[in-house]
């Protein structure tokens, strides 16, 4: 039986509180929180061993593996103890909010062959494996062109500053949100070689960003664009989804289905025919023991648990949520340098130039666009 513990019993703590309960293979040890509140009703109704020190637990509760759930900007120093000590760790996302620090305990974990995770959960759902599958098979040819989206309703009004509202605690919408659409990327297609044109903007929020806007270069002629936004309330939760342009067709994923549109399917084209072709989630999901709010979350505990039995590297580990955490930090980079744009009257003054541009109009860009391809 691993022996586990939790730190920090908020919406994901519990979260992951329920979900070791219930774990054929796991005994919960130890929680750690600083509200009295939570940690008493969980010693009275589950006789579980409580700490308001995640130190004192690290030292008497001999844990096999630790869950660290706490606001972001306690990662680290949480998470360094714990490996110190020979611990397996999962850790909740974002893994950190400065790329090189997350590097530096991947080093750590890796050199001391210890399980190590981060709670990248999108990873785990049935669609976006799928579409990575057929994206390393490349079914859809040669890729050109990417759209990664994530809406949702976190943040609808000004209102008091929580840890996920304050730059130096939860990183805003770019390090809570935005973070789980470029893990994705980076799991199903790789890292962006090169960000620009990055819009980090606050629509209610004062600290951090509420949208952020970008391209990403993967080569040549590869490229994409990210388009988040958590003060969306069309959206009922948090919706991400990404778009492939390849040379035979186009796959659109979200969590609920993946649509493939394939212009050529001659050969080994898996069952898939030309044109569109749809495969739901409920066709491809594995059920799993225990349901939380998706069947990727009990997964993801579920793997974490099958790595510590087998030695097997995780999915989702502290260098690849590193990765993640580079990209952002790129993206925030890239948004405080000067912007470069085509002007308006600049480009209207050169598609007007001639012996009596003086004593014209500038024309609008439209006007001027028209006027160059059609002559």
């Amino acid at each position: 039986m691993i022996k586990a513990g939790i730190v920090g019993l908020g919406k994901m703590g519990l979260s992951h509180q329920a979900i070791v309960n219930a774990h054929p293979d796991i005994k919960l040890q130890g929680v750690c929180d600083t509200s009295g509140y939570v940690l008493d009703v969980l010693a009275k109704y589950t006789g579980v061993t409580t700490y308001t020190d995640y130190k004192k637990m690290l030292a008497e509760a001999q844990l096999d593996c630790l869950f660290v759930a706490t606001p972001s900007k306690y990662h680290a120093e949480i998470v360094a103890l714990a490996l110190e000590r020979g611990i397996h760790v999962f850790c909740e996302k974002p893994f950190g909010l400065e790329p090189e620090v997350g590097f530096r305990l991947a080093d750590i974990a890796e050199k001391n062959r210890l399980v190590n995770q981060v709670g990248y959960h999108y990873r785990f759902v049935a669609t976006f494996n799928e579409a990575k599958r057929l994206l390393d098979q490349k079914l859809i040819g040669d890729l050109h062109h990417v759209r990664i989206e994530a809406y949702g309703p976190v943040v609808l009004r000004p209102k008091g500053s929580t840890w996920r509202s304050q730059k130096s605690e939860g990183g805003g919408c770019l390090f809570d949100y935005a973070c789980h659409a470029i893990d994705l990327t980076n799991y199903l297609i790789g890292r962006p070689l090169e960000v620009s044109g990055t819009v980090l903007n606050s629509v209610f929020s004062n600290d951090v960003d509420d949208e952020i806007y970008s391209s990403f270069h993967f080569s040549d002629k590869f490229h994409g664009q990210l388009a988040t936004n958590w003060s969306d309330e069309s959206y009922r939760k948090m919706s991400v989804k990404l778009s492939f342009w390849g040379s035979n067709g186009r796959i659109n994923v979200d969590r609920q289905e993946i649509q493939i549109y394939l212009r050529d399917a001659e050969g080994d084209a898996g069952g898939f025919t030309k044109g569109w072709n749809v495969r739901y989630t409920t066709d491809l999901t594995r059920p799993v023991w225990f349901y939380v709010r998706g069947e990727e979350y009990s997964a993801q505990v579920d793997h974490f648990v099958h790595c510590i039995k087998t030695g097997e590297k995780s999915l989702s580990t502290f260098r690849s949520a590193s990765d993640t955490t580079l990209v952002a930090a790129m993206l925030r980079e890239d948004a405080k340098r000067p912007r470069t744009a085509v002007s308006l009257r600049e480009t209207a003054s050169t598609n007007t130039r001639d012996s009596s541009a003086a004593t014209r109009q500038p024309k609008s860009l439209v006007r001027s666009l028209l006027d160059r391809f059609q002559t």
